[in-house]
């Protein structure tokens, strides 16, 4: 892989350190590591490991100076071939997010702190993931921010205990000067003030004592520095107190120390120092703030105190002094917490494992509202997409009253459901995608609003028919050259540029337990007897399609002839629409045949259909149903093409007159010569033949039309 990292400046700091350690053992293991800072003492570390550095201006907060360095930032992207850009700050992670934008890259960010809910600050949490270096920090993100939870990626710092190396002693004997320090950038969040107003109260129970301020103060923090010297002036501590400035050496210092103060007054993100000083076996001390209670328990790994509050510090850290046994556990304890838990090889294989995530688990949305049929429809799509995909995260949006189709599909991760299309629920939606970071999405619906939700989604990918429904917005949308293909090799088009050829074709439903227990208490409380043959029959269709109703009493007539024939016990089954057609079909029979119409659920149908030996229907979403739940099904189509309609399954049989005008897609027809011309007798000889076959006599050939067809 070719990492990039960036971040404002490499001059001191725990987070300077991190890139370097990262960089350093991403090149260990083959990788590629590439810096952009704005340069600084600790290049030359940098320069060590053999990564390579980019001096840019990204640390400068100026809105000009950004826009420059985007096309800069993108070229060296490109020049590198970097897969994953890392962002650490928010003025870089800002340049980066729209560098990404012009490459292929992929854009990871990191929180190192806890940020001002500003918007200037949202930009941390738009990687594809969020790398968070404590659980307070996850959380604010969460919160604050809306990171959604399954981007956040919590990878506590590591230290190198190469460099900082065990000691053998923790408290120095009686008599001896003792030494604490304070490590730490010098702003008046670490809390230097309360650290120094605490040393007088030190001072008189621990007389000999030597304390150094190891971190150097910004340009914009020279007035807080003068302050604190001030402070030690008044306190007649100059003696005392030694101000080191930046130490590249940390590991020396520490092994100096009798105690590290950590007295930060803020939401501290995490506290490098303290596993530094663990790593080392220096006892700590450190305010009760934010990640800092994530790696110090009290009394056991060292000791905590409240933050601005001098008294508490002091009592702390002469506690700490004298009770030689208790410094000795804590340090113990915390050497094998570092140790077991804030290693860098531990940062680094879970770093290395979200960058591999990010290349390797795609993140793809799938776009199919309805209808009912359609929905099935799209099985094979999504079967094939998960054999090429195997790691990906698949989701698939569909509208509120089809979800439970695809609820136990085993191909995706998530159903997004869409509860209308009004511009309040869509546009929730977008927002919603935008936080996901989706890297292509596919588009079997094609409507305006699904490409339009696509492309304001901020997808980079966004693949589907290119047509006059806004196809110009799919950035690698194909022409549709053959409409007259069948609806599965259809949709198969739009997953060739993916590299994903047509499989077989076949349709899948899962329908539980539940609703398979449910559909068998409804035929029971119908007296449906199990010696009986089952044939269900699907006399409807959608209200705007009256073309593709056969008649009345040729319904009726088919019903008598498979039950007295058959031995058959018909089942209708429908809409609530439909009830009062079927009714009067019913009224005509003299067998009997059972009413589902309007009384069961999407997947309570399903597992009816399923019962079925025979299932006779129009050109209609149960049709569908039947070949997904693998039913023998009888198909009369009239005004529509089978070519384009007729699903694929291994046995059916289609009875489908050829007539001149058909197939003419009228919704309404005077003549309905096509569904008028099909005869009772070839519908039972259609069913008959199914049910020798279904019978062990044989299955119908996958490619064969049955000799039905006129």
């Amino acid at each position: 892989m070719n990492i990039l990292q960036i971040i404002p400046q490499l001059e001191s700091g725990g987070v300077e350190t991190g890139t370097i350690d990262l960089a350093r053992e991403l090149m260990k293991q083959n990788h590629k590591a590439v810096v952009i800072s704005s340069g600084g003492r600790l290049v030359s570390n940098l320069q060590e490991v053999e990564a390579k550095h980019y001096t840019l201006a990204v640390h400068k907060k100026s809105l000009i100076s950004v826009l420059r360095l985007i096309p800069r930032v993108a070229r060296i992207i490109k020049k590198e071939k970097i897969d994953i850009v890392h962002a650490r700050s928010r003025v870089p992670a800002w340049i980066a997010f729209f560098a990404v934008k012009l490459s292929p890259a992929i854009f990871i960010t990191t929180c190192h702190g806890y940020y001002q809910n500003h918007y200037l600050s949202r930009v941390m949490g738009w990687g594809r993931y969020v790398i968070v270096i404590s659980q307070v920090i996850g959380r604010h993100m969460i919160d604050d921010f809306k990171v959604a939870k399954d981007k956040i990626q919590l990878i506590y710092r590591g230290v190198d205990t190469e460099r900082f190396k065990f000691r053998s002693y923790f408290i120095k004997k009686e008599g001896q000067v003792k030494t604490i320090a304070i490590i730490g950038r010098i702003s008046p969040l670490k809390g230097h003030v309360h650290f120094i107003k605490a040393l007088p109260q030190i001072i008189s129970e621990v007389p000999n004592l030597k304390v150094l301020v190891v971190g150097a103060a910004s340009k914009n923090k020279q007035a807080y520095f003068k302050q604190l010297m001030e402070l030690v002036k008044q306190h007649n501590l100059k003696e005392r107190v030694e101000f080191l400035g930046n130490v590249s050496d940390v590991p020396s210092v520490l092994k100096k120390l009798d105690v590290l103060v950590l007295a930060t007054t803020t939401q501290e993100a995490f506290g490098r120092v303290i596993i530094e000083a663990g790593a080392v076996g220096v006892p700590v001390v450190a305010t009760s703030v934010g990640g800092v209670l994530e790696i110090i328990e009290h009394e056991k790994d060292g000791l905590l105190a409240e933050p601005e509050n001098p008294y508490d510090l002091a009592k702390a850290v002469v506690r700490m002094v004298k009770d030689k046994q208790l410094a000795k556990t804590c340090a113990q304890n915390l050497a094998q917490k570092v140790k077991d838990k804030f290693s860098l090889d531990t940062l680094v294989k879970k770093t290395i494992d979200v960058y591999e995530a990010a290349i390797y688990k795609k993140r793809i949305l799938v776009f199919k509202f309805g209808a009912l049929g359609d929905i099935i429809l799209i099985s094979p799509s999504l079967r094939a997409l998960r054999e090429k995909f195997p790691k990906a995260d698949i989701q698939v949006i569909v509208k509120d009253e089809f979800k439970d189709v695809l609820q136990r599909c085993p191909y995706i991760d998530n159903l997004i459901i869409l509860k209308n299309k009004g511009l309040i629920e869509v546009w929730k939606k977008i927002i919603w995608f935008r936080k996901q970071g989706f890297d292509f999405s596919i588009d079997l619906q094609n409507n305006r609003l699904t490409h339009l939700m696509s492309f304001l989604s901020g997808i980079k990918e966004r693949f589907g028919y290119k047509d006059r429904k806004f196809g110009f917005l799919l950035n690698r949308g194909i022409l549709d050259k053959n409409k007259q293909l069948d609806p599965v090799p259809h949709q198969f088009q739009v997953l060739k540029p993916l590299g994903i050829s047509f499989d077989k074709g076949d349709l899948e439903m899962w329908v539980s337990e539940h609703y398979t227990e449910r559909a068998c208490e409804f035929l029971q409380n119908n007296w449906y007897n199990k010696k009986q043959r089952l044939i269900g029959i699907n006399a409807g269709a959608s209200p705007r399609w009256k073309s593709k109703l056969w008649s009345i009493e040729s319904y009726a007539r088919i019903c008598d002839m498979l039950a007295q024939k058959l031995n058959a016990r018909i089942l209708f089954t429908g809409t609530e629409h439909d009830r009062d057609y079927i009714e009067r079909i019913i009224a005509k029979t003299s067998c009997k045949p059972i009413n589902a119409a309007g009384k069961t659920q999407l997947m309570e149908l399903a597992a009816l259909i399923k019962h079925c030996s025979v299932f006779l229907t129009t050109d209609s979403a149960p049709m569908h149903i039947a070949a997904a739940v693998g039913t023998a099904f009888v198909a009369l189509f009239g005004p529509t093409d089978p070519k384009r309609h007729l699903p694929k399954a291994s046995n059916f049989n289609l009875i489908n007159k050829q007539i001149d005008c058909a197939p003419c897609y009228r919704s309404h027809c005077f003549r309905m010569s096509c569904m008028k011309k099909i005869t009772v007798d070839e519908v039972f000889n259609a069913v008959l033949a199914l049910m020798k076959k279904e019978e062990g006599k044989g299955k119908v050939n996958e490619n064969t039309v049955s000799n039905h067809t006129s």
